[in-house]
This record gives structure tokens, sequence and C-alpha cells, in this order.
């Protein structure tokens, strides 16, 4: 399986770094893993709503360029569905079983997701009714398609 992380800004602090490379690491014996950053665009402080719909736009568009056609493309969103960490390993189960070899997950910048990369996808995940950095999501994301990945494996970890 192929499963790629696309995100919006680079990674600033060596602590997600690190736990990013960790997970990157471990992940190495279940599937190919790739990360593609496209470049966030800086927001003004006190920016109207057009000025975010703008910026989230732009963000969009270089994240859609990215997309692989044929990719089943998740987008990490609080109005997403929500579900426990074994529904989420049967999910990328099943998607392997009928087919699927890319798996996408999108992560938008500090002002979320484009309608249009909203569109775009096949499923809308939601980890949480709270908001989280989207530095730090890097790594919870991760974290979840390891231990996904294990659970699927019957290998000790999830509990």
């Amino acid at each position: 399986m192929n499963i790629t992380l696309y995100t919006v800004g680079k990674i600033k602090e060596n602590f997600y770094r690190q736990a990013i490379e960790e997970y990157t690491k471990r992940l190495g014996r279940y599937c190919r893993l790739r990360i593609v950053e496209v470049a966030d665009e800086k927001t003004p402080d006190h920016a109207s709503p057009a000025v975010e719909a703008q910026i989230r736009q732009k963000e969009g568009e270089r994240l859609l360029k990215q997309i692989k056609d044929g990719t089943y493309l998740v987008a990490l969103a609080i109005e997403g569905k929500k579900m426990d960490s074994i529904a989420f390993a049967e999910k990328i189960q099943q998607l392997g079983l009928h087919g699927t070899s890319e798996i996408g997950f999108v992560i938008g910048g500090s002002l979320g997701l484009s309608d249009s990369v909203l569109s775009r996808a096949d499923m809308k995940l939601s980890f949480s009714d709270l908001t989280f950095p989207h530095q730090l999501m890097r790594v919870i994301l991760l974290e979840q398609i390891y231990r996904a990945y294990r659970i699927i494996s019957n290998e000790p970890y999830h509990k």
C-alpha cells in the first residue's frame, strides 16, 4: 500500500520532526509512505473572511496539483466522520482488499482546507471536535496509521 500525506507548510519544530521520522521508520515495514509539503500562505492579522477564503483556495490549488488521479483521498476535517482506531484500521484494510493501492491524507494549513479539496475527498475524517496545530496533526495521523497497521497485523501495541 502507498500512503501519502499531503500537507500545507513545513515542520518548524525539531521535536515534531523527530516524531515524524520515528513513525516514518516504523511504518516502513507496512507501507510506502511519502509526505508532500506545499507552501503555506501568510495570513495577515485580523484577515477578513474573504481573505481567509482566498488563502485556503491558493493552498488548496497547490495541494490538488500534487494529488495523483486514482488516489483515495481522506481529508482531515473537524466536520468529518469520527471513528475509533479499530474502525480506522478496518477502513485501511478494506481499501487494500478492494484494490486501492494509493491512500492520501490531506491536512490543511492554519485556516483549514478549501472547498475544492473537500470536494475532491472521498472521505472526510475527524480526529476530534478539538482543533490541533497542523504540525501536531501530522504526528497524530502517523501514529494512528502505525496503530492501524499493528491492529491489521494482529500485533501488540494498540491497547
